[in-house]
């Protein structure tokens, strides 16, 4: 489980996070939506110990993530896959190389057999053939090395996946390919995922449930058909801006 309470986080006068209360079930995929520099990813980065907060806590599993030292904050991020926005894959390493950096145990680290069989598993659960493994991140698709991505944050059976902007810059197809593949992980691993995410169509595809990050605050969360139904106006305002933006001048989508 997942709890941050009253997190604020401010950067000299630009205030960022102003009191975030958010929490995600063991289990459970919630997509955390909001405008462009709204805070998302800050707020994502809270999760893993990347940023402290100024104020506030942030708790997972019963660890208060801002008080872990060192040494306890290195094994907390063993449970903890981070699914980077642009793949953030190592242009000099093999697909192989960059995914077998996820196997977070040092023992199955440096065992070769293992980190082989590994490697191909987690290809194969993002819907990569095994001869992938030997390309270089240059010679495959924008949609494969995000799926590349994904595949290093599973390669540490992690408790937790935490996905930034995974479909950002792909088109409608590649889109859907990454959506299906966060409902299936969620699904065969059991893990507990939170998807930052511009993307509300497939947010609501997706996750169990919604937030919207505004004004520094969790501003609504809900089931997908809450907030579809949901009567405040800022929440409507932001759907309806989404869904024109969705919309060509011919009326096409």
């Amino acid at each position: 489980m997942i709890s941050l309470t009253n997190v604020h986080k401010a950067y000299d006068e630009l205030v960022v996070l102003a009191g975030v209360d958010f929490e995600v079930r063991a289990g459970e995929t919630v997509a955390l939506l909001g405008p462009s520099g709204v805070g998302k990813s800050v707020l994502l980065k809270h999760i893993n110990g990347l940023i402290h907060p100024d104020q506030g806590d942030v708790v997972v599993d019963g660890q208060s993530v801002p008080h872990l030292s060192r040494k306890e904050l290195t094994r907390f991020r063993q449970r903890v896959g981070y699914v980077f926005q642009y793949g953030a894959l190592f242009d000099s390493q093999t697909v192989y190389e960059n995914v077998k950096l996820g196997i977070t145990d040092d023992s199955c680290a440096q065992d070769v057999g293992y980190c082989g069989v590994r490697v191909i598993e987690c290809l194969e659960l993002v819907n990569l053939s095994p001869d992938v493994a030997n390309k270089y991140p240059a010679e495959i698709s924008g949609g494969m090395k995000k799926r590349v991505g994904i595949a290093r944050a599973i390669a540490g059976q992690p408790t937790y996946l935490l996905y930034d902007e995974p479909t950002s810059g792909l088109d409608p197809v590649n889109a859907d390919i990454i959506d299906s593949l966060v409902a299936k992980l969620q699904q065969e691993l059991g893990v507990t995922s939170v998807m930052v995410t511009h993307d509300v169509r497939g947010a609501f595809r997706v996750a169990d449930r919604v937030a919207l990050l505004q004004d520094g605050r969790i501003r609504a969360m809900g089931t997908p058909d809450e907030l579809a139904s949901s009567d405040d106006p800022v929440v409507r305002e932001f759907l309806e801006r989404d869904r024109q933006g969705m919309i060509g001048p011919n009326g096409d989508r």
